[in-house]
């Protein structure tokens, strides 16, 4: 098969590839149908997660047909349309038992692109199939579905949720890549008073304001000011961090109000600076995690039903053969205007 393989930072190749094979008895084999590329791709070819290793196949986001199951899969059989979770669970450890399935210690967890060969490929092998795929509805599209792998959730569980977003409350999102804009129409759910995005990119900040943002701001025009001037001084209730550099986690900090929540999203490669000299006497939340996947049944319910606008947020579409040039248009967003791209078997 052929498959985007890793071979250090800056370097990726399409490349033939084994067919990957039943390992363990919960294992699935699926024909990929649709991936996508995600931010966290990004960071692992920029070295900023030394753990994948060269020769790892990348991604973690895909649906597809399952052509081969192990002897003690019981939720589905080949044929079978699914959705891939980009987080495997064992189901057996203490986190999972727990719903974190992020930090699953029965070798799950992150590990599709990261620690095994994931998803941007024409076949893959999914661990602990019962709990890591989930039968897509005939209703629901595959490039649809695709963004429930990932981005969804992760804006759903780690900036929502983890924010603890509240009816009347003021939101700031710095960062309206993919998962900044997931994070405004998950927040939107629990209607809060207003949700300001800021980002550096025009197309963005647009496709922010589509979605449900009510203001927008230029990360380098003050946001700061612009918070302090809608909240009369305060500061925003929650302040969700969704690009994963330095400025953009110091500037949340700032921006967030005593009493308020900082939930980090972005995948960081460096270290940031915590200002405990100013946030000690505040009574500030930092919330930080990886994506444990419990909320993607229901969001999956909800893009079946039509409340997800998951179709908004895909803005290329590329035959999987093409991904390389896909790449390079999701790199280069602030030029291309790209917010996920789709890859495709055609």
């Amino acid at each position: 098969m052929k498959a985007l393989v890793f071979h250090g930072p800056g370097q990726a190749s399409w490349d033939a590839v084994q067919d990957p094979a039943i390992q363990e008895p919960t294992d699935v084999v699926i024909r990929v149908d649709t991936t996508t590329i995600c931010g966290t791709d990004l960071h692992i070819l920029k070295g900023d997660v030394p753990e994948v290793k060269p020769g790892t196949v990348l991604g973690h986001e895909a649906v597809g047909e399952v052509v081969e199951a192990g002897r003690d899969v019981r939720s589905v059989r080949p044929g079978d349309r699914v959705l891939l979770s980009c987080i495997s669970s064992c189901g057996r450890c203490r986190y999972c038992r727990e719903q974190m399935y992020g930090q699953c210690r029965g070798n799950g967890g992150w590990v599709l692109g990261h620690l095994i060969d994931g998803t941007q490929a024409e076949y893959v092998r999914i661990p602990f199939a019962d709990l890591s795929v989930h039968l897509l509805p005939t209703a629901v599209s595959s490039s649809d579905a695709v963004l429930l792998s990932d981005i969804f959730p992760t804006a759903y569980e780690v900036g929502v949720l983890n924010g603890g977003v509240r009816p009347g409350d003021t939101v700031v999102i710095v960062g309206a890549g993919p998962i900044g804009l997931a994070g405004i129409t998950t927040a939107r759910m629990f209607s809060p008073g207003r949700i300001i995005a800021v980002d550096l990119a025009a197309s963005r900040l647009e496709a922010a304001r589509e979605l449900g943002a009510d203001a927008v701001v230029n990360a380098a025009e003050g946001p700061e000011q612009l918070v302090e001037d809608l909240t009369g001084g305060l500061g925003a209730d929650v302040a969700i961090e969704a690009v994963g550099v330095p400025e953009t986690f110091e500037l949340c900090a700032r921006m967030v109000r005593p009493g308020g929540c900082v939930a980090n999203v972005g995948v960081h490669g460096k270290p940031a600076v915590l200002h405990l000299e100013d946030l000690w006497i505040k009574n500030v939340t930092i919330r930080t995690g990886l994506v444990d996947t419990y909320s993607t049944p229901v969001l999956l319910g909800m893009l079946a039903a039509g409340r997800l606008p998951a179709s908004a947020l895909a803005t290329h579409r590329f035959d999987l053969a093409r991904i390389e040039e896909a790449y390079d248009v999701f790199s280069r967003a602030a030029d291309t205007g790209a917010l996920k791209v789709i890859l495709g078997v055609s």
